[in-house]
C-alpha cells in the first residue's frame, strides 16, 4: 500500500473539499484543532494554501482513497517546514510515515535548492514523534512551553529535520546535544 501526493487548487475544484476536509476533522495536536468554514475560506484568501511560500496537497492511498492533506510552508527558504493532517478514520494505521516519506521525496526530489526539510509537533504527539523517527528525520529542538493549548498550560514543541544527504544516503547524521562540556 502507498500513499501519493496530488497538488490540490485551494481557489478553484478542490476548494469545497478542502472546507469540507478541515471542519470535518479535529486536529488535537495542532495549534487549532477545530476549524471553522470561516477559518479555512479566510486562509484560501489569504494565501495559506497556495501562494510563494505555500503549496497543499491531498494524501491519497492506493486503496483507502483521500487519507489526509499536506502543506509546504517557507517554500522560499532553503529548509521547508510542513502541515500533515491526516482523516480521523486514516489515524493509527501507520500512514502518517507513509505520508512523510512521500512528503520528503517531493521536497528533495523537486526542489533542487533544498538542504533540509523540517517538521514539529509537540512533545505529547508520541505518534508523529515515532513517525519522524521512522522516517529517518532526527530531534534537533525541544522548545520547552513552546507549544500554546486553549484552555491549558503550554506544553513542549519538539523539532525535527533531515537532511538532504541522509534522504539520499538512507542514513541519519546524528549529532552531540551537549556539546559543551563543563
Amino acid at each position: 500500500m502507498t500513499v501519493s501526493l496530488h497538488r490540490l487548487d485551494p481557489t478553484g475544484v478542490d476548494r469545497a473539499d478542502l472546507v469540507e476536509f478541515m471542519t470535518r476533522n479535529v486536529f488535537p495536536f495542532h495549534v487549532r484543532p477545530r476549524l471553522t468554514a470561516e477559518d479555512v475560506e479566510r486562509a484560501i484568501a489569504d494565501g495559506a494554501y497556495r501562494d510563494e511560500d505555500h503549496d497543499s496537497f491531498w494524501l491519497e492511498h492506493d486503496v483507502l482513497g483521500r487519507i489526509g492533506f499536506l502543506r509546504l510552508e517557507d517554500l522560499s527558504d532553503d529548509a521547508p517546514l510542513f502541515d500533515l493532517r491526516l482523516d480521523e478514520p486514516a489515524r493509527g494505521r501507520g500512514l502518517g510515515a507513509e505520508a512523510v516519506r512521500a512528503a520528503t521525496d517531493l521536497v528533495f526530489g523537486t526542489m533542487p535548492d533544498v538542504h533540509r526539510f523540517e517538521g514539529q509537533t509537540r512533545e505529547d504527539n508520541v505518534a508523529m514523534r515515532r513517525t519522524f523517527l521512522r522516517c529517518g528525520w532526527l530531534k534537533e529542538a525541544h522548545y520547552r512551553e513552546g507549544w500554546p493549548v486553549a484552555g491549558g498550560q503550554p506544553v513542549a514543541s519538539v523539532a525535527y529535520a533531515i537532511l538532504r544527504r541522509d534522504w539520499e544516503t538512507g542514513t541519519t547524521t546524528p549529532f552531540v546535544w551537549e556539546d559543551l562540556t563543563a
